[in-house]
């Protein structure tokens, strides 16, 4: 039997209702259907064109398979990416995502090790960044997607120079 944690939530809930979340911006769900749209496209002209040179039904089976699954996961993009947050605290970084399987990730100031910005093309061409997290453990790095630039480089300034202060406490 599971009981409520503290605050009367319980243990499958990571979202603290205290914390002043930030969302992402929603136009990293075009980035990410239209990555989907090309995977999409391969698998079908892969699938089609046996079809057609082969004319057995199971690569028609397939065509129908690659359109559901597809949809599917255009449908879970949309969902996944309005899950996305962040959080700045006095002492750590909180970062929540997912659907299915919920992660929070704690990141503490003094733990991080150094701070990245990246921007694929197709991040570029939507006006979008990803702030990336490095600690000593790279399991517990995190990333923020999805961010504007400005905001990008803001939080990445605000937690190298927090990493920095903490550190220095060490």
């Amino acid at each position: 039997m599971l009981t409520a944690g503290p605050g009367g939530r319980g243990p499958l809930e990571p979202w603290p209702d205290t914390v002043n979340w930030q969302p992402i911006s929603t136009d990293l769900i075009w980035v990410e259907l239209i990555r989907l749209a090309v995977v999409v496209a391969i698998g079908l002209v892969v699938t089609a064109v046996g079809w057609a040179f082969s004319g057995y039904w199971l690569f028609g089976l397939a065509v129908a398979v690659v359109l559901v699954l597809g949809v599917w996961r255009a449908v879970a993009i949309v969902r996944a990416v309005r899950a996305w947050g962040y959080a700045e605290r006095e002492n750590d970084l909180l970062v929540r995502h997912g659907l299915l399987v919920r992660r929070l990730s704690i990141v503490p100031y003094s733990r991080m090790q150094f701070v990245d910005v990246s921007a694929g093309p197709l991040e570029r061409a939507f006006d979008l960044a990803t702030v990336q997290l490095h600690t000593a453990a790279a399991a517990s790095d995190a990333r923020v997607p999805g961010l504007r630039p400005a905001e990008a480089s803001r939080l990445r300034d605000r937690l190298t120079a927090l990493g920095e202060d903490r550190a220095e406490g060490l």
